[in-house]
């Protein structure tokens, strides 16, 4: 409305009637209720680090189209269920995103709704809980990461990360707090059993220099040369290398010379926060990212679609297919792990950490 316009509804007395008329004509909007979950607003999501190229290439369609702002709060995979439980009796977030065997964790401490995503039919039962409290979202693969501008010959074999060549050149994130940590240690118990693990782990110590909160930035750390080695999961080393131009090449460590190289599923899964303040919000996001256009474009940032109706002939799809080629997946047993998680970590903390007088964690570079 132009400035002479409206002197002349105020001088007339007639703005209070064009007010009332304007608001009576927002109540009987034809838009309907299904573009904005939850009233509109915003969405909270939760998420473990390693995707936040996905999440600024997919969310913002779906804010436009939901007209809702979503929020992100990035943390490690165990430190976004810890804040989950310590937010229980009054939940912040809608969505939450993690590792397991933190989804599990989430899951059995009452922290997530039963939802089931329009996506159902599509997840197999191996990507998704019985009791429809999470699905696999992004399948994904545990690695090490190296750089080779200043790593010639990078380790083969586990034993070669324990050798005095990677004397203070090695990290990887702390299992408390971080899914692809806790992958570490689930990965050799299932290859070795926990007894073996704990002591590679006390020797691979010697070689540590330092452990992380999360292991998004562990890349970072990796590209500067800071470190020789880290952990780290497919996924996020291929999205960093290849849309971050970070110099860095994932690898699969092999158990002994000769041997196959190994590594464990380290899927993203997706949960409802019981008790979120934009439940209906929350449902709609996850409807979202599970659909088959979010689906595709995991393909993009090297993930693994958890649908399984998604067409695999992209570059990127054949790019992760030739590096999978002879790595021996092992076969988790994951209620073992729920079973065994706190006492592993608390090994792991006891015998591991505190034996070498070291901090859990380290501050994230700037």
């Amino acid at each position: 409305m132009k400035r002479d316009s409206l002197r002349s509804l105020l001088a007339g007395g007639a703005l209070l009637v064009w007010l009332l008329c304007l608001l009576a004509a927002c109540g009987t909007s034809t838009t309907p209720a299904a573009s904005s979950p939850g009233g509109g607003g915003t969405i909270t999501l939760y998420t473990a680090d390693g995707l936040e190229s996905y999440y600024k290439q997919v969310l913002p369609l779906f804010e436009q189209e939901h007209h809702v702002q979503v929020n992100i709060v990035t943390d490690g995979s165990g430190a976004v269920v810890n804040r989950l439980q310590i937010e229980k009796d009054r939940p912040q977030a809608d969505v939450v995103v993690t590792l397991p065997p933190f989804i599990q964790q989430a899951a059995e401490q009452g922290l997530l709704a039963p939802f089931q995503p329009e996506a159902a039919a599509h997840l197999s039962s191996a990507h998704r809980d019985s009791h429809g409290l999470w699905y696999t979202f992004v399948n994904n693969y545990l690695t090490w990461v190296y750089n080779p501008q200043f790593l010639a010959k990078p380790p083969q074999t586990f034993a070669d990360l324990i050798t005095p060549a990677y004397k203070g050149k090695v990290a990887y994130s702390n299992p408390l707090s971080a899914g692809d940590g806790m992958g570490v240690i689930i990965e050799l118990e299932t290859l070795w059993g926990m007894d073996k693990t704990i002591a590679y782990l006390k020797a691979l110590e010697a070689n540590v220099k330092f452990h992380t909160k999360g292991t998004g930035y562990l890349d970072v750390l990796v590209n500067r040369g800071e470190i020789a080695v880290a952990n780290g999961d497919l996924q996020m080393d291929l999205s960093d290398k290849v849309q971050g131009g970070m110099s860095l090449q994932p690898i699969f460590l092999r158990p002994a010379p000769g041997e196959a190289p190994i590594t464990i599923e380290d899927p993203y899964t997706i949960a409802l926060v019981k008790g979120g303040p934009n439940p209906s919000g929350g449902q709609a996001l996850i409807n979202y990212l599970l659909s088959p256009a979010a689906q595709q474009q995991v393909w993009d940032i090297y993930g693994v679609p958890a649908r399984d109706d998604i067409s695999a002939q992209s570059q990127a799809a054949k790019a992760l297919r030739q590096l999978l080629q002879g790595v021996r997946v092992l076969n988790v047993d994951w209620e073992k792990v729920i079973a065994n998680q706190q006492a592993w970590q608390q090994s792991w903390q006891s015998e591991v950490l505190n034996e070498f007088g070291k901090p859990a964690s380290v501050q994230a570079p700037a």
